[in-house]
């Protein structure tokens, strides 16, 4: 068999370029979805490290375990209303398996009842990080703590629990429509080529829902203004809906409201490429070898939560999220066995948690929702200044 040639990147290039060429030009979010997820070529498939000092971007756990430590605290208290035998968690797009780790190690040290009744489930397609998960969480895996699920198990309904579903920065890098208003229509953008060379243009929108999406949360775009569409967080939403009999859905990720993502003065959406911690809006360069996100649309997963049976129990900003659940207390508790310059640097590190205007704190947002429960009341969701 002959050796392919090129890199990743190029193949993955030629790839693209060879299916527009038999299909024509293709949805912005086709292009996204091969180049973070094309099985052979696509940046999740690539061993290359993507999370972490060496990889390409930051996600919360990757700062301190406490953030692992905090959602595990709100975890405890979501088992303690729901009362059973057992309380299931499915992480979806686990990652490198800091979050699960972190969940793990507080509830053996913190809350061995809560402990006792845990069982944790990871949905993970990306072949190098279930392989680091599995190296990462073989203690917990012989506990019989954790096992792992096929993410078509899942798709189709086949799992049936009764606790919480869990992601953190999963649904920001589902793949998108892009859309931009053109003399009054609403056009959507498609990917073609010209000279082996990719580039833009402006169609008829690929799917009937997409006017729908914005129409049902009453938004208006502006003359010659960009934004993106994410219907997959929306199918997201109704296999969780299939999967979760009772319990919670706990998602963390950065956006907005529909109201504030789609306002007029953000002319080009949000979407956005991460390497080596550098960003740029560029899609159309490093293909495979570059993370592609955009802001998540919160107005509508309440949504579609309402009309699958999943109440809001609320949405707050992940910086009163963790301060609410005790993440000054216990960084105050752990800085005080420290060195002076220890403690600094934990204090710095955590900052970055809930740091409102350059950190993770404002920006990024937790939602909860609950299926089967009356009325919970949960800490991280209270205002702080109700919290003595």
């Amino acid at each position: 068999m002959e050796e392919e040639k090129g890199s990743r990147g190029e193949r993955l290039s030629q790839f693209i370029l060879s299916e527009i060429e038999k299909r024509g030009p293709i949805p912005f979010s086709q292009f996204m979805e091969w180049c973070l997820y094309h099985p052979e070529y696509g940046y999740y498939r690539s061993e290359r490290a993507k999370i972490g000092r060496d990889g390409d971007y930051y996600t919360s756990p990757c700062v301190h375990p406490l953030f692992g430590g905090m959602i595990a605290r709100q975890l405890s208290q979501m088992a303690e209303q729901m009362g059973g035998s057992t309380f299931d968690v499915v992480e979806s797009g686990g990652g490198r398996g800091f979050l699960s780790e972190d969940i793990l190690q507080w509830a053996k040290k913190n809350a061995p009842a809560f402990y006792q009744r845990l069982h944790y489930h990871l949905i993970e397609t990306a072949p190098p990080f279930l392989k680091e998960q599995k190296e990462r969480l073989a203690e917990y895996k012989k506990e019989g703590k954790i096992l792992w699920i096929e993410s078509e198990a899942f798709e189709k309904g086949k799992v049936q629990i009764e606790g919480c579903i869990l992601s953190n920065e999963l649904l920001d890098a589902f793949p998108v429509h892009r859309v931009m208003v053109d003399h009054g229509n609403l056009k959507e953008v498609y990917v073609t080529q010209e000279n082996s060379q990719l580039k833009e243009q402006m169609g008829e929108l690929s799917d009937p829902r997409i006017a729908s999406y914005l129409q049902s949360m009453d938004i208006t775009l502006q003359e010659g203004q960009r934004a993106e569409v994410n219907l997959n967080a929306l199918d997201w939403m109704e296999k969780v809906a299939r999967c979760l009999k009772r319990g919670f859905v706990l998602t963390i990720d950065y956006g907005y409201h529909a109201k504030e993502l789609y306002a007029s003065h953000r002319r080009e959406g949000t979407l956005l490429c991460y390497t080596r911690h550098r960003t740029s809006d560029n899609p159309y360069e490093r293909i495979g070898e570059q993370d592609i996100t955009s802001h998540v649309n919160f107005t509508s997963l309440i949504l579609k939560g309402e009309e699958l049976g999943l109440r809001l129990t609320g949405l707050v900003p992940q910086y009163q999220f963790l301060i609410a659940l005790g993440l000054l207390r216990e960084m105050e508790s752990l800085a005080r066995e420290m060195s002076e310059a220890d403690g600094f640097q934990l204090r710095l590190s955590l900052k970055h948690l809930i740091e409102p205007e350059m950190g993770m704190g404002e920006v990024f947002k937790v939602l909860i929702q609950h299926k089967g429960i009356t009325q919970p009341q949960l800490n991280g969701l209270r205002e702080l200044r109700s919290i003595p």
